[in-house]
């Protein structure tokens, strides 16, 4: 017969399965996931690392900022939509492209904060693509968590299908904006 109180029992045996259940829950199966990530998804797994010329120059997932050292917009390239991933006070020119601030708005169409956003955005590409507001999508000016052959060459379908919207990767299309200019120059 065991000698020990039947509510000591019970505590051996909760912290054995404790132990149990932390070895296969936070070791092994993270392990796992992780084995299968690298071998089926490496570059989605990696971060989906863009490299140009040798070097990684960013992410296929997340925006990057096309911009001159005060913060303008390089009219050579195209620029990605806004985002709410800004610190605040928010930078002059800060797309919202920082990672550590990465946020959604939630603001609804009706808000009156979310309606001046997007007419201040509606003039500020405007400006800078010298076109009508009539003529600027949506897409253009409301916050995510972006030649017209290149870009129609580079649009990624829908996930699975049927998911979400045709997008293009404003990273991508810029290289491709750099290897042409570094042919024709």
């Amino acid at each position: 017969m065991n000698r020990l109180p039947v509510i000591v029992r019970q505590h051996i045996a909760g912290f054995r399965i404790l132990l149990v259940f932390t070895v296969i829950c936070g070791f092994i199966y993270p392990l796992v996931m992780l084995g299968i990530a690298q071998a089926a998804f490496h570059n989605k797994a990696n971060g989906s690392l863009v490299t140009y010329n040798g070097r990684v120059v960013g992410s296929g997932l997340l925006c990057q900022e096309f911009t001159d050292a005060k913060g303008n917009p390089l009219p050579q390239y195209f620029q990605p939509r806004p985002s709410f991933a800004i610190p605040s006070p928010a930078p002059k020119g800060d797309y919202g492209c920082d990672p550590t601030f990465s946020s959604a708005s939630n603001y609804g169409p009706n808000n009156p904060a979310q309606v001046q956003l997007i007419r201040q955005r509606q003039k500020q590409i405007s400006a800078f693509d010298n076109v009508p507001i009539s003529q600027i999508p949506a897409d253009a000016v409301t916050a995510s968590g972006s030649g017209l052959n290149l870009v129609t060459e580079n649009i990624t379908g829908r996930t699975l299908g049927f998911l979400g919207e045709p997008t293009v990767n404003v990273l991508t299309l810029n290289i491709l904006l750099d290897q042409l200019s570094a042919k024709s120059g």
